[in-house]
């Protein structure tokens, strides 16, 4: 690998903006951006992050590069596209894939640019964007423990919790279940809300005397409490169609591991009946307000 110097960014959405801006303010290090929303780009200008015209041309100077793009669909399509990731590759550097993708196909990936002598790690990011702003959000590493000891002092600028999860894909492994968990126990904060409702107790109060008990959890804490409770559901937040992206990486993880996930199914079965409905823009608890409906 050469040496970490110039920092590549491809990515400035929802989360890729902020984990941009505190590499840029705590690295020291020169930093190149790329995104196809030009706005960001005039934003981070700020932080001294300069814009790259194309792929290739932040590929042509920069030695490690990060990753924040919606799936690992589109992770393949820019790694694999003329003009792309792999094409430009140049041997040595680092591709730090920050997105949330399939596991097949980043362990694929991975050898691809091994071939042309590049290490790409994943790094899946866990937490809000408020989490992205503050620095303190948790990153699930799949990498070889040299490369993870280099690459740590430039995730301690995002991240507060970082956790090697073993060889490439793993910290894929350990985000996708991560998400599957906690869309699991949103899902039985609302049936808890809707049957409790119904037989005469206020939400509020269940809630908080949930947070008292064994139920007690960061779901409820967070998605059920500010969000099921209130019934506050905005966009550009973490939406239902971005939750069934990453609950079916989930679904074929499981296929493939011969497990019989169907609590996992029935989750994907709300998300599918809320795009439906069309709330599939809107944060993902909305749910609630259909397993809350009146049947």
């Amino acid at each position: 690998m050469t040496p970490i110097g110039r920092l590549g960014f491809i990515g400035l959405g929802v989360m890729g903006e902020p984990i941009c801006r505190n590499l840029a303010r705590k690295s020291g290090l020169t930093m190149q951006a790329y995104d196809i929303d030009g706005a960001a780009l005039v934003r981070l200008a700020a932080d001294a992050v300069t814009g790259a015209v194309s792929i290739a041309e932040l590929m042509a100077c920069c030695d490690t590069v990060f990753l924040s793009l919606p799936s690992g669909e589109v992770v393949q399509q820019i790694s694999l596209q003329a003009g792309g990731l792999l094409e430009a590759a140049r041997s040595g550097q680092v591709i730090v894939d920050l997105s949330t993708s399939a596991v097949d196909t980043t362990r694929e990936l991975a050898q691809r640019f091994a071939a042309k002598g590049l290490v790409f790690v994943d790094a899946p990011v866990a937490r809000t964007r408020a989490a992205a702003e503050a620095g303190t959000l948790s990153v699930m590493v799949g990498a070889e423990p040299a490369v993870f000891d280099r690459l740590s002092p430039l995730l301690a600028t995002f991240a507060s919790d970082i956790t090697l999860c073993g060889p490439v894909g793993c910290g894929q492994v350990v985000k996708i279940l991560n998400n599957m968990v906690l869309f699991e126990t949103v899902v039985a904060i609302c049936e808890a809300k809707a049957i409790g409702e119904r037989a005469g107790v206020d939400a509020a109060l269940l809630f908080d005397t949930l947070t008292k008990g064994s139920a007690d959890s960061f779901a409820l804490r967070n998605h059920g409490i500010k969000a099921v409770l209130p019934g506050e559901f905005p966009q550009r937040a973490f939406s239902v169609r971005y939750a069934r992206k990453d609950l079916a990486y989930a679904l074929k993880l499981a296929a493939a591991s011969g497990v019989d996930a169907r609590a996992a199914h029935t989750v994907d079965a709300w998300f599918e009946q809320a795009i439906d409905a069309g709330l599939g823009d809107d944060y993902h608890p909305v749910i609630s307000r259909l397993i809350g409906a009146a049947r």
